[in-house]
């Protein structure tokens, strides 16, 4: 694992999310948050722990800059608490080996997968607890529908162009 990638990757997208991605207000419902690519692609071998804490530290550093008070955090810690669950559900034996999830080692269909739900799960978090209201459920899906598919199309565009 080269981690000196992990960190010059992590960096690169912290700052197009903070410079490009939050000044992007598409139709009042949309805010792509493309930082979750890096905890995505986190190795597999990783402990709990070190998922835990890398969400943590991923989801405070976005805090800061958006002034969020901890909603990226809480969002970020449970995306890397269900993570590992998911990647038992979705990863079979084989592709473990490999260690890291790319669409070459996992394939369209398990890597659509794998990021829908963890995106999903990921803005449902952030939005509703933004809101802090079940007064604005309607919107708060409509802005977890609409940012989930044009974060998912970013990811997706980023890994298709990355490993074809």
């Amino acid at each position: 694992m080269d981690w000196t990638k992990q960190i010059g990757r992590y960096i690169l997208v912290m700052v197009l999310q903070v410079l490009l991605f939050d000044q992007l207000q598409l139709w009042g419902a949309c805010h792509p948050y493309i930082y979750i690519l890096c905890l995505l692609m986190l190795p597999i071998t990783l402990p709990h722990s070190a998922d835990m804490l890398i969400g943590a530290a991923a989801g405070l550093l976005m805090d800061v800059f958006c002034n969020s008070l901890g909603i990226h955090m809480a969002a970020c810690i449970l995306l890397m608490f269900i993570r590992p669950y998911l990647l038992g559900v979705i990863v079979n034996d084989k592709d473990r080996l490999n260690e890291q999830i790319t669409l070459h080692t996992l394939g369209w269909e398990a890597m659509i997968k794998y990021m829908a739900i963890l995106v999903v799960i990921h803005h449902l978090t952030v939005f509703s607890l933004a809101a802090w209201s079940w007064a604005h459920m309607g919107f708060v899906l409509l802005e977890t529908i609409v940012s989930s598919i044009v974060t998912m199309l970013i990811i997706i565009g980023y890994n298709a162009l990355k490993y074809r």
